[in-house]
């Protein structure tokens, strides 16, 4: 084995000819105009992250955490632009994937594709388990009661009955049918709703985009009915500490705020059923993610102002602030909103993961039969079917909150790699520049970062020795219970020297820069544990890398 071979890269023109516009093409409807692609981004962003995750990151960071999801939305907005760069360049299925493949070479693609198994697959885990919660509510409103045995997963129950507390659990443990020694307990709604998004997204992609743009033209409405009507209940006193638990509260919840706005890359999945890639897949996730960052922080400062963000540390904060205020009329109205939201988010998410695998396929990385598409349906349907397995299987054995932080921080790995791909795309001549300015086709304006970044990098330096003087004595602190939480942040501090050198040195661009390094501030917020679990995830794609797509790559046989 060649370790030059691991970074073989794939040019842009043999990815766009092997799909997509090309001789070969794939053979996918084209169908999505720009307005479709803005609502599937609206649809995956609007979901999970702000019916659910969004009391947990109040919860930590009190009403300053609209700072998070500022900080957040401007590293994904930096992101978003690298993004449309690639997809305006490659514009085929395969997300980061493809892109990273273009970029850094086969090794780091096959990383990001692996990773990106996290954001969409295990994501939607997450996802299914918050949508049976509020539409488990919603049948209560009927009087229509589910058994609890049928409405919490295993683990959670079993982790009640050793903790001793959580009512729906120890019901549930203490009322569940056995069945040769085992007691039957699994989450039903969210197993079911699983089964029937699969078969929507194997059926095709027009229908889904049709059930998919009610959905948003739903929630936005009702959204916006919970924002006013929150307004008349608004105490200022509850604003009141801005930042109960410091930085370090606010940064605390960076997984539950990331996790809302992971779903915009998901339409750079869709590129092959564009009818104008290179001009409307930039313009649907820059549109999609602008639309969703004024929506988050708007409903996170009336959650904040309506209640004391320590009352929010809950699975369903939206209907649990109208409950404290006696409005019941709206605990209605938010369980049918979330219901539609995170319908939407699993039908988006369902979509771009078997389009991944068989981008992954087509290049010899994965099995062929993930690249087959469906005579009839024209979608991946072999790999949507491995896809609804994936989401359903674990529903079984596993839990919410550990999915949750399992997914941020996958996502942000790829797209500190996307940014990091536009920092390393070979310059386009003037010709090619012109001709994608004429077609209207997306282009990142290019701002020289030699005496910008340096300065930025300056100015930070000297903010935080005024403002914050402990900051670098504690993050060269080794002593014991301190050297694994700061390691993360030191690393970051390295690639901000690294990348000040590099862009004085190589007259880098500033736009993707700033997204490269902001998405690696968010990275030092993640938890030990969930680098041990990215890793433990990562080694397994590895063997998996090695034993079959290194022999089988398109490039390996060519060679």
């Amino acid at each position: 084995m060649s370790f030059s071979n691991l970074f073989r890269k794939k040019s842009a023109k043999l990815i766009v000819q092997e799909g997509g516009d090309g001789e070969e093409h794939s053979g996918l409807h084209k169908v999505l105009t720009v307005r479709d692609l803005t609502f599937f981004g609206i649809a995956a962003i609007i979901g999970g992250g702000t019916f659910s995750a969004i009391g947990n990151a109040c919860y930590s960071g009190g009403p300053a955490v609209v700072l998070l999801y500022i900080m957040c939305a401007i590293a994904c907005g930096f992101t978003a632009m690298c993004y449309a760069e690639f997809a305006s360049r490659v514009p085929v299925s395969g997300s980061a994937y493809t892109y990273a493949y273009v970029s850094f070479g086969e090794l780091f693609a096959w990383i990001i594709g692996w990773a990106l198994i996290m954001e969409y697959s295990i994501g939607n885990i997450y996802i299914a388990f918050s949508w049976s919660g509020y539409f488990t509510n919603l049948l209560e409103t009927f009087n229509i009661h589910l058994p609890e045995w049928l409405t919490i997963n295993y683990k959670s129950a079993q982790d009640a009955v050793i903790a001793n507390k959580g009512e729906e659990g120890l019901l549930a443990w203490q009322n569940a049918p056995i069945i040769g020694g085992l007691k039957i307990i699994f989450d039903l709604p969210a197993v079911v709703i699983n089964l029937l998004i699969t078969y929507l997204v194997y059926r095709g992609t027009k229908e889904s985009k049709n059930f998919s743009n009610v959905m948003v033209y739903i929630k936005l409405a009702i959204i916006a009915l919970v924002i006013i009507v929150g307004a008349f209940y608004i105490d200022i006193d509850n604003w009141t500490p801005f930042m109960p638990n410091g930085f370090s509260g606010v940064m605390g919840g960076v997984s539950a705020v990331f996790f809302a706005y992971i779903g915009f890359d998901a339409v750079s999945t869709l590129a092959e059923e564009s009818k104008n890639p290179q001009r409307d897949l930039p313009k649907g996730m820059i549109y999609s993610l602008v639309i969703c960052t004024v929506v988050f922080i708007v409903l996170a400062l009336v959650i904040t102002g309506m209640v004391s963000y320590q009352l929010l540390g809950v699975s369903d904060p939206l209907a649990e602030i109208f409950a404290l205020k006696g409005v019941k009329w709206m605990l209605f109205i938010v369980s049918i909103a979330a219901v539609v939201a995170m319908t939407s988010v699993l039908l988006v998410f369902q979509m771009g993961q078997p389009r991944i695998w068989m981008t992954m396929s087509r290049d010899g990385l994965m099995p062929k039969k993930f690249a087959e598409i469906h005579p009839k349906y024209k979608t991946p349907g072999f790999a949507t079917i491995v896809t609804g397995l994936v989401v359903g299987i674990p529903l079984f054995f596993t839990d919410e909150n550990f999915v949750l932080d399992f997914t941020s921080i996958g996502t942000l790995f790829a797209f500190v790699l996307v940014c990091g791909g536009v920092l390393m795309l070979s310059p386009q001549s003037s010709e090619e520049i012109a001709e994608r300015a004429t077609k209207g086709k997306f282009r990142i304006p290019y701002v020289n970062s030699k005496f910008i970044f340096p300065a930025i990098v300056v100015l930070a330096t000297l903010l935080i020795i005024n403002y914050v003087p402990t900051f670098f004595s504690d993050v060269l602190d080794f002593s014991e219970g301190k050297m694994a939480t700061n390691i993360p942040m030191l690393v970051f501090l390295l690639v901000c020297v690294v990348m000040t050198v590099m862009s004085f040195v190589k007259n880098l661009s500033l736009i993707p820069l700033l997204g490269l390094v902001s998405c690696c501030y968010l990275l030092t917020g993640m938890a030990v544990s969930n680098w041990m679990w990215f890793g433990v995830w990562l080694v397994i794609g590895l063997i998996f890398y090695f034993i079959y797509g290194y022999k089988n790559s398109k490039l390996n046989i060519k060679k």
